[in-house]
């Protein structure tokens, strides 16, 4: 077996036959070291797993003109993305190619650092960025899970994981180990000690349980906080979260009649699960007593064309289905629906949706008639 854990070379005694005789610090460290083996390297198998999926096992989710393309994903998890990661998703959603640029460098950067967790080269460095990893996913898909918050709980766990392995190291069976036994030398370097995982931080016992316990405060905050947030049950009562992953829900805004009588909306899947579209069977147009006059059944709406829908982005569209309207999580766009031969629009006050499950969404339409166009 190699050196593991030792704070110099200089400290390791060696015995007439050649056997290495510990102290007790440098046996507790030994022992601290294999026993985060497992966590070194499961951390660095996930990161290497999301990188090599996309790279080499499913390229799919590389390619733009692919369904599996990664920005139909990210833009599943826009409407509960937290800390204003929504508008970063938006921004680069509506820009190819700093889109292209940020999935392949951060699949790249997944890819990087899960190889250098799982071989133990440069652990702490390399633990760092997941943690960095792990608060950008949860902010962005951490509110997402149709049984419970299951991006949240992966995040969370690697969150608590790369914090463990920024401050222990992990450095049995590892790449940073084999450099300080080639070069003891590089046992005394500080900078090496807070990158690299074979050696204990450079720190006295009580700064070091002064980072530890600051450390410890982060994760704590940061997972219960946004637990809290997402489902409750810490001060508060479970509750669904301000961004339901199960329940779909539309949001319907500037709704405008036109000259020719046809009507125009915004309307955003904004909640719901991205594991199933919604499917908007009927739109009713109602007068200001909530009555009737007009009414596109799942058929006229199924019977809709292309030119009817304005897409925000260029991934999950709004567009016709075999049940009416249909849109992934995420969908934005602005929707004409074309004059009907029911009584005269004008009397209509409010346009409302009604989706596949029976829940209805509506919004007053503006009472000036404008221009098309």
């Amino acid at each position: 077996m190699s050196i593991l854990s030792f704070t110099s070379a200089s400290n390791v005694v060696r015995s007439a036959n050649n056997a290495i005789d510990l102290t007790d610090a440098q046996r507790m460290w030994r022992t601290a070291a294999l026993a985060l083996l497992s966590v070194r390297v499961i951390q660095g198998f996930i990161y290497w797993g999301g990188g090599s999926r996309r790279f080499i096992y499913a390229p799919s989710k590389l390619n733009p003109d692919a369904p599996t393309w990664m920005a139909n994903k990210f833009q599943t998890a826009m409407p509960g993305a937290l800390f204003g990661t929504d508008h970063l998703i938006s921004f680069m959603l509506h820009h190819f190619w700093l889109l292209y640029a940020g999935v392949i460098l951060f699949s790249a950067a997944e890819l990087i650092v899960g190889a250098m967790l799982m071989t133990g080269a440069l652990t702490r460095a390399a633990a760092l960025v997941s943690m960095g990893f792990s608060v950008l996913l949860m902010a962005m898909f951490g509110w997402q899970g149709a049984t419970c918050i299951d991006e949240w709980t992966m995040a969370a766990c690697n969150l608590a994981m790369g914090a463990t392995l920024v401050l222990g190291g992990g450095g049995a069976y590892s790449i940073d180990n084999v450099m300080i036994a080639r070069n003891p030398a590089l046992a005394e370097k500080t900078w090496l000690r807070w990158l690299a995982g074979s050696l204990p931080l450079p720190l006295k016992d009580i700064a070091f349980r002064n980072v530890a316990l600051a450390v410890l405060a982060f994760v704590l905050v940061f997972n219960v906080g946004t637990y809290s947030y997402y489902r409750g049950s810490v001060l508060t009562p479970f509750h669904g979260g301000p961004v339901s992953p199960t329940k779909h829900h539309l949001t319907l805004s500037n709704a405008r009649l036109l000259p020719d009588g046809s009507v125009r909306f915004h309307v955003y899947l904004d909640a719901g699960t991205p594991e199933a579209p919604v499917h908007v069977v009927a739109a009713d147009l109602l007068d200001a007593n909530n009555r009737p006059v007009a009414r596109y059944d799942a058929a006229a709406l199924s019977a809709l064309p292309k030119t009817a829908f304005a897409n925000d982005y260029a991934y999950n569209n709004f567009a016709t289905g075999p049940f009416g309207i249909r849109a992934p999580m995420g969908a934005a766009a602005t929707v004409t629906l074309p004059l009907t031969v029911s009584e005269s629009p004008l009397q209509a006050r409010f346009i409302q949706l009604t989706d596949v499950d029976g829940r209805t969404f509506s919004v007053k339409l503006d009472s000036r008639v404008f221009p098309r166009g």
